[in-house]
């Protein structure tokens, strides 16, 4: 297996809103804020290589938005999916298979792109890895999470007939030293990809975990559905990752790529950071 770092591009969000009941004299001390109080944010996602296989893990917001839209979200940065793929060597016709942890617009955007007056795939040869109950969360969606899911991300894949489904249990089998994990806090059945890479298991936290400055257990966004559900789910996998020295590769945080974490006096804190390239 080889891993690559593909950068999409930079965001900001609301600090209050990604912090939740954190108060930003707090917060703002790891993600300080602009005169808006908006926080910059990555959208980084992992490209896998296996076997025959060349595996994208979410896509960024992509840019077929009008601008209204992305004046709400302030995209930035000289990085873009498809220059950070050319940097490796591939195209998007070399993808065989896009994994979406979950379809909000940040992660799911780039899947899709305008061609004219249609909405299609942007990777014409790959199939898409969803799972049917996140995937009918997404496309019945109730009025606070509306915004988050964009019919013109989600449906364009379902009508392509690339969209597959991966067996929603405790710990599946993507393909070997590739398992998925779900998490049910931030959105229904949100997929973490956990991987055996060069001794080590990374895991890709996605929204479970969107920067280091997430570590500590009150740390959960307002966007999250079900808060307590994340803050148990945070406990858990925060644990398990101290006492097995897991890494963390960091879809949102735009300073840090990786981080492990360990047991402190104070509950589990920031261990390393480093990039993924480090390893």
């Amino acid at each position: 297996m080889i891993l690559h770092t593909i950068d999409t591009g930079l965001f900001k969000l609301d600090g209050g809103a990604m912090f939740g009941v954190v108060p930003k004299s707090i917060w703002q001390k790891t993600n300080p804020a602009d005169a808006n109080n908006l926080c910059t944010w990555a959208m980084r996602c992992l490209l896998v290589e296996e076997g025959d296989r060349l595996i994208l893990i979410d896509t960024g917001i992509g840019n077929k938005q009008d601008e209204k839209f992305l004046s709400h979200v302030y995209l930035h940065g000289d990085d873009t999916l498809e220059k950070s793929l050319t940097a490796k060597g591939f195209s998007t016709d070399d993808i065989t298979d896009v994994f979406l942890t979950h379809v909000h617009f940040d992660h799911a955007g780039g899947a899709i792109v305008r061609q004219g007056d249609q909405l299609v795939p942007a990777f014409k040869n790959a199939h898409y890895w969803s799972n049917e109950k996140h995937w009918e969360w997404a496309i019945h969606p109730n009025a606070r999470e509306k915004p988050s899911f964009l019919s013109e991300n989600i449906l364009p894949i379902q009508e392509s007939g690339q969209l597959k489904f991966v067996e929603t249990s405790e710990l599946s089998a993507f393909l070997p030293d590739f398992d998925v994990r779900f998490a049910f806090g931030h959105t229904d059945a949100m997929m973490l990809p956990q991987l055996k890479y060069k001794g080590h298991t990374i895991l890709y936290a996605a929204d479970l975990l969107p920067s280091t400055g997430h570590i500590p257990l009150p740390y959960v966004m307002a966007y999250d559905m079900f808060p307590m559900k994340t803050l148990s789910e945070k406990k858990e996998i925060l644990e398990e990752a101290a006492a097995n020295e897991y890494i963390f590769y960091l879809e949102h945080d735009s300073v840090n790529e990786c981080c492990t974490v360990q047991q402190t006096e104070k509950g589990i804190r920031l261990k390393n950071i480093f990039k993924l390239s480090d390893l």
